[in-house]
């Protein structure tokens, strides 16, 4: 059942996001990057453009710096915003199937004092298929993308589209940290197509990484070297 009215939509927001608050608080996070930067940086020094698959989406909500998320205008979306804006994050409301152009316009405009979270496979899928509009955004922007991955050593996967990931309390979680990717301006087709593809290629890398990463406790070389200055946060 769809909820409709205001009032119920906030009190279910503010509960939703109380719940994930106390459960991902109790998951210990270690993220690995292959740049040797903490991420997520300091707003003041640099922004990204971070992707995280719609299915992890519940990783990031451990962060408490500047950060803003394109949240779809689907009919679960206000829920989703509300939820979002309890955790500490900024909102932008939009996606590349309804509101694209708000969306793009908004982010554009946001990005000069936040880093922004996209999942460019929400909000319907297909899941772990990049779709354009994280390229373009970049594109016109000069905001580097920096691709990544999640997994849990103990988690349920839902029956949802996108398998969401709902982590075991008090389990770990591992999220791998591409490369920046700077995306250049004026891109044709084929250069948003060129770049969706090496985009998406480096987020399923990710998610090797930290899946493997998540099975075995070991940082898989095979994805990323382990002498590149890796650092660790927990």
């Amino acid at each position: 059942m769809k909820l409709r009215h205001p009032r119920l939509i906030a009190l279910a927001a503010f509960c939703a996001a109380w719940l994930v608050r106390v459960w991902i608080g109790s998951v210990r996070i270690r993220v690995f990057s292959p740049d040797g930067r903490r991420h997520p940086v300091d707003v003041t020094q640099e922004r990204f453009l971070y992707l995280f698959w719609h299915e992890v989406l519940l990783l990031p909500t451990t962060q408490r710096t500047k950060i803003k998320i394109l949240i779809s205008q689907h009919a679960d979306g206000e829920l989703i915003a509300r939820a979002c804006k309890h955790l500490g994050f900024g909102v932008v409301r939009g996606s590349t199937t309804r509101g694209g152009i708000a969306a793009l316009l908004g982010l554009a405009h946001a990005v000069r004092t936040s880093h922004l979270l996209i999942t460019p496979d929400g909000p319907r899928g297909p899941r772990r298929r990049l779709q354009a509009g994280a390229i373009m955004l970049a594109s016109v922007t000069g905001v580097p993308i920096v691709p990544f991955g999640g997994a849990c050593v103990s988690a349920w996967r839902a029956g949802s589209w996108d398998r969401m990931l709902l982590p075991y309390p008090w389990t770990t979680a591992c999220a791998v940290a591409g490369r920046p990717i700077r995306v250049p301006p004026r891109l044709d087709r084929e250069g948003i197509e060129r770049y969706r593809r090496i985009v998406e290629d480096a987020m399923h890398r990710a998610t090797e990484a930290a899946e493997h990463w998540a099975q075995t406790g070991q940082y898989p070389k095979a994805a990323y070297r382990e002498d590149s200055g890796l650092r660790k946060s927990a």
